[in-house]
């Protein structure tokens, strides 16, 4: 089974690394000074887990790779339409032996697939999210630090194809905790809900998960914002369930006390920030399903300064 990570950061990264050592021929698609790392040592990962390393093929060029089984797309959620762009190399068509080539969007955010479809069509395209705390270290360094660490993929149509099904089979041989999705849907809004939480809040006091968690009126901020998800989410008519936002809270209160967020993670390092494809696009949402949501409105102005900073061609602002 030929897979691409295009995208070979943190969750890229610890996935494809993991899939590699099952046996899965994966090769990267990196960029910069990570894909230089790569190259010249290998991929490192040093996990909750165990640590690992494992020397794979690696490129910034997509037809180095060719036709694929699965391309895994792990770009930042900005990068979304033109990395799109550079995904022919790698798909085979619909009606192929076995299957078409499933891109899996496992990218944060509500519309990636969305727009991964216009450009090489739905056929293509499968949901998926991720449940992990990763991220680059260092270039050709992958740290791992807790999360579920698992993937939840499907097909919009609700169909266990093939496709879907070998992927779900590959992974258990990995040992990565995997489902299929009934509605891939809910799993989607489910994820994105949850991360405005998440990411709004740690990145907006800059403390972890458990001090947000052992404050009583922070807390009660991230309930807020999963709340607003849930209502959007409701009002377009996803059937997110009557207790939801009780069980993301259930589910808040088992992650590690010492997790952030990859937004926390690039506000601090001075990265581009995936603010409008979270907080921005809930926004977005909301109005069009006219549902108020001040919670969610609050940390975006919090935020939109650092997002502002951290997008200048020049980088963040000295000081």
């Amino acid at each position: 089974m030929r897979i691409a990570v295009f995208g070979a950061g943190g969750l890229g990264g610890y996935f494809g690394g993991r899939l590699a050592l099952a046996g899965a021929d994966v090769q990267l698609i990196a960029r910069g000074a990570h894909l230089a790392a790569l190259r010249a040592r290998g991929l490192a990962v040093r996990s909750v887990l165990g640590d690992f390393e494992v020397r794979l093929p690696a490129t910034d060029d997509a037809t180095d790779v060719g036709p694929v089984d699965f391309v895994f797309f792990t770009v930042k959620s900005y990068d979304t339409d033109q990395a799109a762009q550079r995904l022919a190399p790698l798909l085979r068509p619909a009606g192929s032996n076995p299957y078409a080539t499933a891109v899996v969007s496992f990218q944060n955010g509500i519309d990636n697939e969305e727009r991964i479809a216009a450009v090489i069509g739905g056929e293509h395209v499968v949901g998926g999210v991720s449940y992990v705390f990763a991220s680059i270290a260092e270039p050709g360094v992958i740290s791992h630090t807790g999360g579920p660490s698992s993937l939840i993929f499907g097909e919009f149509s609700g169909e266990r194809s093939e496709r879907v099904e070998a992927l779900l089979e590959l992974c258990r041989r990995a040992d990565v905790k995997a489902d299929i999705a009934d509605d891939i849907r809910v799993v989607l809004w489910t994820k994105y809900a949850f991360l405005c939480g998440l990411s709004g809040m740690t990145a907006a006091v800059r403390l972890p998960v458990g001090e947000i968690r052992a404050d009583a009126a922070a807390r009660e901020m991230l309930r807020a914002m999963i709340d607003e998800g849930w209502r959007v989410a409701r009002a377009q008519g996803v059937p997110l369930a009557d207790d939801f936002v009780v069980r993301q809270m259930d589910f808040f209160d088992g992650i590690e006390a010492g997790g952030f967020s990859s937004l926390h993670h690039d506000l601090q390092t001075g990265h581009r920030m995936e603010l409008e494809a979270l907080h921005g696009e809930l926004l977005r949402q909301a109005q069009l399903s006219g549902v108020d949501v001040p919670a969610t409105r609050a940390v975006h102005a919090i935020l939109s300064p650092w997002a502002r900073r951290n997008s200048m061609p020049s980088g963040p602002i000295a000081g």
